[in-house]
């Protein structure tokens, strides 16, 4: 195993070197260093001490390098402003202004609050980058209890041990049809009306919640769903409602803007209901990146209205 290098000076004589190098007047930089004369000449002759070489040529009129000074001199710019730098890096972090949120979301954040919330965040803290990625349920509520997710947007179906959580959206679904379809040109439906009609949905692994809620909707509405399909993300299934293959399940706020390949549709009686939350897990150390945006979110979502 290597042996650990141990640097033969400190960091604060680097500063004093620095200080007197630029200068060359030990008076001046005790000055601007705000120490006593005395006090800086012995740290630059320790620093000496410690390298095994003069950094400086003192004499009553003026100071001047060595080779040697020079040298260190040349090196020891770079490392202060780089240092200098850090801080002030450090400092924007600490202060929210400069971070990394990785942030998980499934399709209907993204048809609803999420394009918002991602326009005015990206604004206000242009420092601060967010790392997205389309997840279903269940893999956002593993990731968010093991720390890979900072924060995620989706379907609850119960409380989660250890996650805090906002409600974005609450709403009843209607169907979506393809434009051919010959319920399309009715209002409001019923499930009843939709017996022979095949569906697309999405596996039930991914939100076994929402998925059950929406074979209690057929049940309750006394018929045997017809499933032609079960994709995943959920922009497959309006693609394959747009080819006519199916209908499937959407929000009124998904539904603001359709292509005409397709209709929505509100449903009467049983329906299931969409419910989509921010979720996060408290770090054990404040996040100010992760902090600005919850709050954003909180803002934008309330500006609109919506119930979190």
């Amino acid at each position: 195993m290597p042996r650990e290098y141990q640097f033969p000076f400190e960091l604060r004589h680097l500063v004093y070197f620095h200080e007197v190098a630029r200068q060359l007047h030990f008076r001046k930089a005790a000055e601007a260093l705000a120490i006593a004369q005395p006090a800086l000449s012995r740290q630059i002759s320790q620093l000496e001490g410690e390298l095994g070489t003069p950094l400086f040529i003192r004499s009553r009129r003026r100071v001047e390098l060595t080779p040697a000074g020079r040298l260190l001199a040349e090196r020891v710019e770079p490392v202060l402003r780089m240092l200098k730098g850090v801080a002030t890096e450090l400092e924007a972090v600490a202060g929210g202004e400069r971070g990394h949120v990785r942030v998980a979301f499934t399709g209907l954040a993204m048809s609803t609050v999420l394009p918002a919330i991602l326009r005015e965040f990206n604004q206000r803290y242009p420092g601060i980058r967010l790392e997205l990625n389309e997840s279903p349920t269940s893999a956002q509520l593993t990731a968010l209890q093991n720390g890979d997710l900072a924060c995620g947007f989706f379907h609850p179906d119960a409380p989660t041990p250890g996650l805090r959580t906002r409600v974005l959206l609450q709403e009843r679904n209607g169907v979506l049809l393809p434009a051919g379809h010959p319920l399309a040109r009715k209002g409001a439906l019923r499930l009843r009306d939709l017996a022979a009609t095949p569906f697309v949905l999405f596996p039930r692994k991914h939100n076994p919640g929402f998925y059950d809620r929406v074979l209690a909707a057929f049940t309750h509405a006394g018929v045997t769903p017809v499933i032609a399909e079960e994709v995943w993300p959920r922009a497959n299934s309006i693609g394959l409602v747009r080819a006519g293959l199916g209908a499937t399940f959407m929000t009124p706020s998904e539904a603001q803007h359709l292509p005409t390949e397709v209709s929505f549709h509100p449903l009467t009686g049983p329906a299931p209901e969409s419910r989509l939350v921010l979720g996060w897990r408290q770090p054990p150390a404040p996040d100010p990146a992760l902090a600005a945006f919850l709050a954003v979110a909180a803002e934008v979502v309330a500006a609109a209205g919506k119930p979190m």
